[in-house]
């Protein structure tokens, strides 16, 4: 019962932080709004020129769609704003039954995987542009295109999402090694086929069929995974070390005759 009483406790106050940052989402909707809707506008600037092809975000769906789309873009607001406070809360409730070791590999892996995270984010915000260009440049001339909003927020999100995702490569990679479940002998010789999948992973993950597009996936997360690699090995160098100081501790001492 305390343990149920001290999940609630940290319910509540991951769910009152996401309410305040709702209303905060709701409150500035339209600067946060015209930051979601600035790659649209760049993906479609050289189309309206070159082809005859009218590109538009519409409302569809209903009187109530706009009202459901504002409070959608807010509590998806909301849960990143207070995203610290509820992350806080379930670390709080979480921490009492690790050890000290894992409670410092814990807070090494959360300080190293948010700033991935938010990096891989920024990089899908950049490629968002043109994998719209590319997208809606398969229009043919003289169709409008016409791109329901709610459509339009699903495929920004799936897109940074999936930018972000792909950018914990190299946490996952260490951790894995660090568990001693993959050596860095064994990420060496799963090299290739490991770069052949990041490729094949782009180009089923990104928005667009460009190639230009899928690189600017594909090519961070192979400069990730050789880094996670080169990680991996100085771990291992380390825990080899650590082995044969404790095999020589335990040498047998000659004996005399």
């Amino acid at each position: 019962m305390e343990h149920l009483r001290e999940l609630r406790r940290r319910l509540t106050i991951a769910t009152l932080s996401i309410l305040l940052g709702t209303i905060v989402g709701w409150y500035f909707f339209d600067p946060i709004f015209d930051i979601l809707k600035e790659p649209y506008e760049t993906g479609i600037a050289s189309l309206l020129t070159s082809k005859d092809v009218d590109a538009k975000i519409v409302i569809s769906g209903g009187i109530g769609t706009a009202f459901s789309f504002r409070l959608k873009l807010a509590l998806v607001i909301g849960l990143i704003l207070a995203s610290p406070v509820w992350i806080n809360q379930i670390w709080r409730f979480v921490l009492p039954a690790l050890h000290r070791s894992e409670k410092r590999w814990a807070y090494l892996l959360t300080a190293t995987g948010v700033p991935l995270f938010l990096a891989g984010i920024y990089v899908g915000y950049l490629v968002l542009p043109k994998g719209i260009e590319v997208l809606i440049g398969f229009v043919p001339s003289s169709i409008d295109s016409l791109t329901s909003l709610s459509d339009y927020l699903n495929f920004v999100l799936r897109t940074l999402l999936v930018f972000g995702i792909a950018a914990e490569i190299p946490l996952v990679v260490v951790m894995l090694n660090r568990l001693g479940i993959v050596s860095a002998a064994q990420l060496a010789r799963a090299r290739p086929w490991t770069i052949i999948g990041i490729f094949v992973f782009a180009a089923i993950a990104t928005p667009s069929t460009d190639p230009l597009t899928m690189l600017f996936l594909a090519i961070p997360m192979v400069i990730l995974y050789l880094l996670s690699e080169i990680i991996a090995k100085l771990t291992d160098r380390r825990r080899g070390k650590a082995k044969r100081r404790e095999l020589a501790d335990d040498e047998l001492s000659s004996l005399d005759d």
